[in-house]
């Protein structure tokens, strides 16, 4: 039997390793299109790997995905990441949790994860083919009995079993087009937030941990840590929304007004009142000595600016106006982004094959046998945190079975 991989990332590999596994003595052949292996696995987690994330129960897991929720659900009760956990273990390479529930090697470095994939892959023999340029896939007998795949030089291999894992590859999307199958077209998932606003561009790494953002035009809401950078905004509040709003964002080409509440927990009527109960103790001091409501001093000191408040001023030359424009711009801050950029190395996309068309109990297409996928081919997508590695181990163990 012959089984034909297309992808040598993440759920490449893992699938290749699996299926060698699960078909002893069985040919296993990886076909990639470039030079290196695993690229997203070297980068993911600023070098670390963030191989997944300790959220063990299927049904709260599935809430981490802005798309595939829903087809996700009876693949985690199948392999999630205890089982993820398990299946490093047993191969020497332990994963720790850390507070917030992402999951690294416990040597801190992605090549821990490269060398127990090229371990494993040895071990089973697979036949690992870099440079390769794939012409067209053809199945044979509509499928019933494997696929040709075509290389650029006219040459062909026959697949018994094909498993498609080539992440975000257009040609390959181009290919299964042709063959019938609807690609939602890929936009960009994981992203910052650009702007130039002055009120924050003399504050890069101020961070505040629970920021409410919202963008009402698009129905939009998020809560959590938030990051000033050099060129906008950041943090994983920021992310949440760039992968929840990912195709709506990119319909607005990435131009739309960012609403900020600081204080997190506050509405401008109960900052207000904060505001002028701090006043009454605090009127022969000046505004700037002390932030209040937990905002960073320096953000504190340069939102009173932008209301007018000069650091000499204290609490008693300061109006009820100019008090009620502090809470607004507390807890409803008004910032325009223009465009985005990359977070770090990582690159996630929106969009990929329509997932109507995937059987999720063996990863099969519905519209041709004997054809699989895994990883980020499909229209399968999460928020930062190990959630992409999880949905790209489990799409391609199923697709190894």
């Amino acid at each position: 039997m012959n089984i034909v991989i297309i992808g040598g990332g993440a759920a490449g590999f893992f699938a290749a390793i699996n299926a060698a596994g699960n078909y002893p003595g069985s040919k296993v052949i990886i076909l990639e299109r470039g030079d290196k292996l695993l690229a997203k696995v070297k980068v993911s987690g600023g070098g670390r790997c963030n191989v997944t994330n300790a959220c063990f129960e299927p049904k709260e897991l599935v809430k981490n995905y802005p798309r595939g929720s829903k087809e996700l659900v009876s693949c985690f009760f199948r392999f999630q990441p205890r089982d993820t956990v398990q299946w490093f273990q047993e191969r020497g390479v332990d994963l720790v949790a850390e507070a917030d529930g992402r999951m690294f090697p416990s040597s801190n470095s992605s090549q821990t994860i490269i060398d127990c994939f090229m371990r494993e892959a040895e071990k089973f023999n697979v036949d690992i083919r870099r440079n390769v340029i794939i012409k067209t896939l053809e199945p044979v007998d509509s499928g019933a009995a494997g696929w040709n795949i075509v290389f650029e030089d006219d040459s062909t291999i026959t697949a018994d079993k094909l498993i498609v894992a080539s992440g975000s590859s257009e040609k390959i999307w181009d290919m299964l087009s042709e063959l019938g199958y609807k690609v939602n077209t890929p936009v960009p998932s994981l992203f910052t937030f650009n702007c130039t606003d002055e009120r924050i561009s003399n504050l890069p790494g101020i961070s505040v941990p629970g920021a409410v953002l919202t963008i009402k035009e698009l129905g939009l809401k998020q809560t959590g840590a938030l990051l000033i950078t050099h060129w906008g905004f950041s943090g994983p509040a920021i992310l949440k929304l760039s992968a929840w709003g990912a195709r709506m964002l990119s319909e607005c080409n990435y131009d739309f007004a960012l609403t900020v509440n600081w204080t997190g927990k506050y509405s401008a009527e109960q900052a207000l009142d904060i505001i002028k109960e701090e006043k009454k103790y605090l009127a022969d001091k000046k505004v700037c000595a002390q932030a209040l409501l937990d905002i960073p001093q320096r953000l504190w000191d340069t939102l009173l600016l932008y209301c007018g408040i000069t650091p000499e001023q204290k609490w008693n030359d300061i109006s009820k106006e100019t008090m009620r424009r502090l809470a607004e711009e507390l807890t409803r801050g008004q910032y325009t982004i223009s465009g985005k950029s990359g977070f770090k190395e990582e690159f996630v996309t929106c969009g990929g094959i329509e997932l109507k068309q995937i059987d999720f109990k063996t990863m099969q297409s519905k519209l041709h046998r004997n054809i699989f996928f895994a990883g980020e081919v499909l229209d399968i997508d999460g928020i930062t945190g190990g959630f992409n590695f999880q949905a790209a181990w489990t799409t391609a163990y199923i697709s190894a079975v």
